[in-house]
């Protein structure tokens, strides 16, 4: 694979959090870069920091110290203000548990970001088809949650993901509430999403299976990125 633009760049990170009296160190000196249409795994234990820097990366969470830049904007250096409307415009977000509304269909689900917007109410009736059709649900838009499986609704969760068209995907254990073969759906799309349309995304996953689906696999032991990587055939 031909080498791409860097489209997060994360310099010199450390992250720690107050328990009571002590201060526990997460992140370690974490010095990465992420090219512009890579699919990386990000790897390790319980506890290893793995979560904790998907979050310093989507602009959910603040770095102790360090630098983290997106598409050459240093995210650690905005306001809360700035840094929520960066969010919103910039990240699409891949839960494990989902996170969908249920009492809202799975239209109304996609739909909540663009509100956000200054889209008429015609152009968000075609981005939310549109978004729904590429994840091949366009028959189910009008179900709720509970009427969907779990597969379906991780589905719905991408194209929510999808409608704003983020500059990268974070995924946070997509496939870990997920039985094998809806799991290997949900990671068939995410893989067509970055061959296709060229997404960047970042996953964290504890599953080796999840993990070969990407093209960069990386490691984190007690807060600290190894050398460990892992190149597969794309």
């Amino acid at each position: 694979m031909d080498k791409q633009p860097i489209i997060v760049d994360i310099e010199h990170v450390r992250k720690s959090y107050r328990r009571g009296p002590y201060t526990i160190p997460v992140l370690e000196d974490i010095n990465l870069g992420i090219g512009e249409g890579e699919f990386i795994a990000l790897m390790g234990p319980s506890g290893s920091g793995k979560s904790t820097l998907l979050n310093l990366i989507a602009g959910i969470d603040r770095v102790d110290s360090g630098a983290i830049r997106v598409k050459g904007v240093d995210i650690t250096s905005l306001s809360e203000t700035d840094l929520a409307i960066w969010r919103a415009g910039h990240v699409g977000f891949i839960f494990q548990f989902y996170n969908l509304i249920p009492v809202l269909t799975a239209y109304e689900n996609v739909a909540l970001p663009l509100h956000l917007t200054h889209l008429t109410a015609r152009e968000r009736k075609q981005h939310v088809e549109t978004a729904l059709r590429v994840v091949n649900l366009g028959d189910r838009m009008a179900h709720r949650p509970h009427q969907l499986s779990g597969g379906e609704q991780q589905r719905v969760a991408i194209a929510r993901a999808l409608i704003t068209d983020p500059a990268i995907l974070v995924a946070d254990e997509p496939t870990g509430d997920l039985d094998r073969r809806s799991a290997e759906d949900v990671l068939n799309l995410m893989a067509r999403l970055n061959e296709e349309s060229k997404k960047t995304i970042i996953m964290v996953t504890h599953d080796p299976r999840a993990a070969r689906r990407a093209q960069t696999i990386r490691h984190l032991e007690k807060g600290v990125l190894t050398d460990a990587d892992c190149q597969t055939p794309v």
